[in-house]
């Protein structure tokens, strides 16, 4: 009965085209669309209904480590149609699922609206790359994206390193080994020590939450090695303070000497609804130029916002210019851009003024004609 109830449930995201679906008790499934909370038109779910719904998909291993620690990740592949992400979790004792579906295409730079400067800036030899925003910005997305390209168009070994693995990658011009943290090696500090044995050109480092997988990192990247990671950081300024802080003080100039050589990029990203529905990445692009590797190296982290401002022609872009030009051509409402700003106070003044006629971005573009 669950496994016809799920698949028809999961027929209905794929049709939809929804993100996410929501199973918990005391209520009808819930999808989100275009970024607001929807209920299906079926019954509240019973405690019992939530359990065998779990049971119909979830791996052996995972409703052990459920019944251990209250919750479990995986992915899992409906037919040939979609990948889901799914966490299962204990609330108040019931069971409780969150599916994200992972979508079967690769979307292109255009398509994803990517700033056309990282093409080149992933192509680079060796170095860092991270993808930062919080849960749900669009971080895996724009990342299997830029695997997708590289393995289109170089001769290169990819690894991936994730938990769980979202997209399946196919070998195409490169050749692809994806790991699954978990599964096909415990945990990201053995899985990034193992992956340099393996002779990689490229590493896709899932998450870099912790000090041993920061470090192997940034390590990798001075190394030889490209290396894309992500944080849930906001701002490229705030990304490379959190990896500094992460270390220990009497390491931390070490650090940022090393993070100031290895790292060629930051695109910090946040998703918002785009009007009359979908929704549309705003990204912010720091790209790491002579200039702000001095800031880095010199912890003169603070001005990095306004460099980014004075870069515009090596294509780099503040994530609040990026708001503000959503708003301006009405692809978003002033509060959904507000509410992801860096500086809500700052962007809220800056459409004011607009509204009146009054545009503040004329002269930073004389600059840039020099």
């Amino acid at each position: 009965m669950a496994f016809l109830q799920i698949d028809k449930l999961l027929e209905t995201v794929v049709r939809e085209r929804v993100s996410d679906l929501h199973i918990t008790t005391g209520q009808p499934p819930v999808v989100r669309v275009s970024g607001h909370m929807v209920r299906l038109d079926t019954k509240s779910l019973e405690p019992e209904d939530t359990v065998a719904l779990m049971k119909s998909i979830t791996p052996e291993r995972n409703q052990q480590e459920l019944q251990e620690v209250g919750g479990t990740d995986f992915g899992f592949a409906f037919g040939d149609k979609a990948r889901f992400r799914v966490a299962v979790f204990k609330q108040r004792g019931h069971i409780g699922m969150v599916l994200r579906r992972i979508p079967n295409e690769f979307l292109s730079f255009e398509q994803l609206g990517l700033p056309p400067i990282i093409r080149d800036l992933i192509r680079r030899p060796r170095g860092l790359f991270l993808v930062t925003g919080p849960t749900g910005s669009g971080k895996t997305t724009s990342l299997a994206s830029m695997i997708n390209y590289l393995n289109d168009n170089d001769d290169a070994h990819i690894i991936t390193l994730e938990d769980p693995i979202e997209y399946y990658h196919q070998h195409k011009k490169a050749t692809i080994n994806q790991r699954e943290v978990g599964v096909d090696v415990p945990d990201f500090p053995e899985a990034l020590r193992r992956a340099l044995r393996m002779d990689p050109d490229i590493i896709l480092v899932g998450e870099m939450r912790d000090l041993a997988t920061i470090s192997s990192a940034i390590t990798a990247a001075e190394t030889g090695h490209v290396v894309f990671g992500t944080l849930h950081t906001t701002g490229a300024q705030g990304t490379v303070d959190r990896i500094i802080d992460v270390f220990p003080t009497n390491q931390q100039e070490q650090i940022r000497t090393q993070l100031s050589t290895s790292i060629i990029g930051i695109l910090s990203q946040a998703l918002l609804p785009r009007k009359p529905k979908g929704v549309v990445a705003a990204y912010e692009l720091l790209v790491v130029t002579p200039a702000i590797a001095n800031l880095i190296r010199e912890a003169k982290t603070y001005r990095i916002n306004s460099a980014i401002q004075t870069g515009r022609k090596f294509g780099m872009q503040l994530l609040d210019d990026a708001l503000f030009n959503l708003w301006k051509n009405q692809i978003c409402e002033e509060d959904d851009v507000v509410v992801r700003s860096n500086q809500p106070g700052e962007l809220k003044a800056r459409i004011a003024r607009a509204k009146k006629g009054l545009l503040d971005d004329e002269p930073e573009d004389e600059e840039d004609e020099e």
